[in-house]
């Protein structure tokens, strides 16, 4: 009789211990998941970043000036290959140029801004635009050019 009743309390123990072991919560962190979400963001990240750059399509030149280093952002003036003008994405007739960039320039005359003259674009179009800026008072004029190729 003190065997039968030995056997069942240790053996209970036992299967009740492993129950115990068995139902415990797990104090770690599973990070694959966020690794798999970081990834994504980063491709994501990656691909759309050349996207965000100024909205006009140009075919800009090539040059082997070194890149200007700006603590403000400038205004975008970009001249299409059909001759029109585009002040950052918003078209703009030639006639209301002076005028749209007075109303923007937050530095007035002093503002800096980049010309972007597509490739294709007539030479005496963007030269009309970058005389009819200089003839209003504007100094700050940059032509912007893409990096060379070697």
């Amino acid at each position: 009789m003190g065997m039968g009743t030995m056997g069942t309390s240790g053996g209970g123990r036992r299967r009740g211990a492993r129950r115990a072991i068995r139902h415990r919560p797990v104090a770690e962190i599973n990070v694959t998941p966020l690794v798999d979400v970081m990834l994504v963001l980063l491709i994501i990240f990656m691909v759309s970043a050349p996207m965000m750059t100024v909205g006009v399509p140009l075919d800009l030149p090539e040059s082997s000036a070194k890149p200007l280093s700006s603590q403000t952002e400038p205004l975008t003036l970009s001249i299409q290959a059909d001759g029109s003008v585009h002040l950052q994405d918003q078209p703009v007739e030639f006639d209301k140029l002076v005028e749209t960039l007075l109303g923007v320039a937050k530095n007035g005359y002093d503002e800096r801004i980049f010309v972007r003259g597509d490739t294709n674009a007539n030479y005496g179009a963007i030269m009309k635009v970058m005389g009819a800026m200089n003839r209003a008072g504007f100094k700050k004029i940059g032509l912007v050019s893409t990096e060379e190729r070697q």
